[in-house]
């Protein structure tokens, strides 16, 4: 599943409440609620993010980045593997990423799964996992007193992950049981079909949970999964982030000890790149359960990038069109009460994704109409400047809602983690804020000439109560 930028409910994040979340819920694990805590003023120098950050790479290339931030002893513990269903590229093979989000968690020869359940048990540590588009990642919130016992155990299996064909084949059957489980949700089978029609080649043509075919003979690739994991599974591909009571000098210390080695060998696949798309696409989506219709337009868009302009304005407008405190919001949620909800989304990708708008449609008949006012919406602000002050007050309250959830050490790494991923570091969260407040009106106005009929898909889904 695709994310957000720095400031916007990340994947399974904190704030996210809306029907997005459903469909995350499929494939992610959802993390805590934010609050506050953090000076907002931000650095006096100017910097967005308030908390220092330590940047080191070992030998074999595996990147620690270590937020020392005040905690009382507790300490967030994210392995990021820069892998998803993205780096699926061979036909026939998609779904492993996810598999082994499952498979991680079946112990190594020294430390059996029931013995790593157990010492996680015994420290109280929340413990657990999800797989994206574009990363894999491992998640533990601890004490700061277990943190060397949880770097050896973590160093341990990802360098040493053991497993029989017949665990293998287990763990695949509980895999395809759960897709069969996501496919009941109106939300994940309509975001299926939009990825499936939106993508012609490129890997992001289907969901995290991969193809049903390919789930389906899954439990045949035993070998298959070994290479998968040698692939993608090594120090330069993965990133240690750590945040929280720590001492950085002796997390270095700690790292070289358990991680030092760790073979390097990763090489990128070769994704096929994706066609300019030059026409409408347009699906409808039967769904044998009862649901309310639901609408779903995704438009193409680029790659993120923090200093582009374009993108960061397309960000904006997706709130000041289809956000809360948008107009649109408040004649089709609260004044007509057409729709449950409507919104919008900018992938956060490494490679040229899409813009999500959403909604679902409370009376049948409105369907049409709904999308009327969608593409009226888009052709005002294609015509029309936003006001100074709206756009002033949306960079605003984006800076702010950032500060505002960075108030634990699992809420920062949460919050990171997708642009850690995506770019390689947590410098993008300055250069984005730096953007952010460079965009003018013309560039919104630009951003929403972007957004024409040939760029996009269109599904509706309809239920059997219909």
């Amino acid at each position: 599943m695709a994310g957000r930028a720095p400031g916007r409910p990340t994947p399974g994040g904190r704030a996210a409440g809306g029907p997005m979340i459903k469909i995350v819920l499929a494939v992610l694990c959802v993390l805590g609620v934010a609050g506050a805590g953090v000076a907002l003023a931000g650095d006096p120098a100017g910097k967005v993010f308030p908390y220092p950050v330590r940047v080191e790479t070992l030998d074999n290339g595996l990147q620690l980045i270590l937020i020392p931030m005040p905690s009382e002893g507790l300490v967030a513990y994210w392995s990021i593997v820069r892998t998803g269903s993205r780096d699926e590229y061979e036909p026939g093979h998609t779904g492993f990423a996810h598999f082994f989000e499952h498979m991680m968690f079946r112990g190594t020869e020294r430390h059996p799964a029931d013995e790593y359940n157990r010492l996680i048990t015994r420290m109280g540590a929340d413990a657990n996992a999800y797989t994206t588009d574009d990363l894999t990642a491992y998640h533990l919130g601890i004490a700061k007193e277990d943190l060397e016992t949880v770097m050896e155990l973590e160093a341990d299996r990802f360098q040493h992950l053991s497993y029989d064909e017949s665990a293998f084949k287990t763990e695949a059957g509980a895999v395809y049981g759960e897709y069969r489980k996501s496919k009941m949700s109106p939300f994940f089978s309509i975001y299926e079909a939009v990825r499936e029609t939106a993508f012609d080649r490129h890997t992001y043509g289907h969901t995290t949970m991969g193809f049903v075919e390919d789930i389906k003979a899954m439990p045949t690739m035993y070998d298959y999964s070994r290479r998968f994991f040698e692939r993608y599974y090594r120090p330069d591909n993965v990133v240690l982030l750590i945040a929280g009571d720590i001492e950085p000098d002796r997390v270095v210390e700690l790292a070289r000890r358990y991680y030092g080695d760790w073979k390097p060998g990763y090489v990128p696949p070769e994704i096929p790149p994706e066609p300019e798309q030059t026409r409408e696409r347009r699906i409808d989506v039967p769904y044998q359960g009862r649901s309310l219709p639901i609408i779903w337009i995704a438009y193409k868009n680029d790659r993120f990038r923090p200093d582009d302009r374009n993108w960061v304005a397309s960000d904006l407008l997706a709130s000041l069109a289809f956000g809360e405190t948008s107009d649109l919001h408040k004649e089709l949620v609260l004044d007509k009460q057409w729709v449950e909800f409507i919104e919008a989304e900018v992938n956060v990708n490494r490679d040229p994704g899409l813009i999500d708008i959403i909604s679902r449609v409370k009376d049948p008949e409105k369907v049409d109409a709904v999308l009327e006012r969608i593409d009226s919406t888009i052709a005002r602000f294609q015509k029309e400047l936003v006001s100074e002050k709206r756009l002033a007050d949306l960079k605003s309250r984006l800076r702010y809602r950032f500060l505002m959830g960075l108030d634990t050490p699992d809420h920062v790494a949460a919050s990171l983690a997708r642009i850690v991923a995506v770019t390689g570091g947590i410098e993008a969260v300055e250069t984005y804020y730096t953007t952010l407040e460079q965009v003018t009106r013309e560039d919104v106005r630009q951003a929403a000439l972007r957004l024409t009929p040939q760029r996009r898909t269109v599904a509706v889904l309809r239920g059997k109560s219909e």
